[in-house]
């Protein structure tokens, strides 16, 4: 679970909500025919705009935005890195075994090229196709949030002209026309509720995973082409820091120097 994910959407609805009651009349703010215009409208305008296949993945999608488990890149920097000492002792070929027990995909995948010998411009054009589907599988998930943040302040607006219409049918009885103002502007206040504390923090969430996970990848194919050309693992180690910034870096000098300490 992503605690900054969770706590950001409990921090955000627990203000809004504490804001409303704060108001000494939360009954005010709960309309069905505004949900339903804002909420199904948006829902129904955001099926329509994305195949159905996608849609049956919002579940997971939203999942991912609060259960994706966090990337590792100074971990997967070492792993490489020992690949590299075990391929420069041993050949590439005793990779073979190491690549069957990994449990990313996409890793063994690239081992497995290298074990079997294909050419090195190969192998990267293979890779660098796989990353460039994967950037556009997540741009296309993370689209219908972007869909839903633009439709549902939209749609909140219609359902404020369909309430400002029915009230002004109702002219002759000024004692409706407060009231019926309120429920107009509800339905606004219902679509920038979904864009703003839903729908785009989602979509940026996703867009984090995503270039989380391509930054990984890239990593990897770095790595893997390293030990493909047989580099120096201490050489291999210092191209991989390279996409870690300033402080994991540190981090990870500091852990190396604990480890070589305690060696000793």
């Amino acid at each position: 679970m992503d605690l900054g994910t969770v706590i950001g959407f409990l921090l955000a609805n627990i203000l809004v909500i504490g804001g409303i009651l704060a108001g000494g009349e939360p009954m005010a703010f709960v309309d069905i025919p505004s949900i339903l215009i804002t909420g199904g409208g948006t829902l129904g305008a955001a099926i329509m705009a994305n195949p159905l296949e996608r849609t049956k993945a919002l579940p997971k999608i939203v999942r991912k935005a609060f259960f994706a488990d966090p990337i590792d890149l100074t971990g997967l920097i070492q792993t490489l890195v020992s690949f590299a000492e075990k391929a420069r002792r041993e050949g590439l070929l005793a990779l073979e075994e190491d690549a069957g027990q990994l449990d990313d995909e996409f890793m063994r995948k690239s081992i497995q090229l290298v074990v079997d010998g294909t050419d090195p411009e190969l192998v990267k054009s293979i890779l660098d196709t796989e990353i460039g589907l994967l950037e556009e599988r997540h741009a296309a998930a993370k689209s219908m949030f972007d869909i839903m943040a633009e439709l549902a302040p939209a749609f909140g607006m219609l359902g404020t002209l369909i309430g400002l219409i029915l009230m002004l049918g109702n002219l002759d009885d000024p004692d409706a026309l407060g009231p019926g103002m309120a429920t107009a502007l509800i339905t606004t206040f219902y679509g920038s509720y979904i864009a703003n504390v839903l729908c785009i923090p989602i979509s940026k969430k996703l867009a984090y995973r995503s270039s989380q996970e391509i930054l990984s990848r890239e990593l990897m194919v770095e790595g893997i082409l390293s030990i493909q050309a047989g580099e120096n693992p201490r050489i291999v180690e210092e191209k991989l820091k390279v996409f870690l910034s300033p402080t994991m870096r540190a981090k990870m000098e500091e852990k190396k120097q604990e480890a070589q300490g305690g060696a000793a």
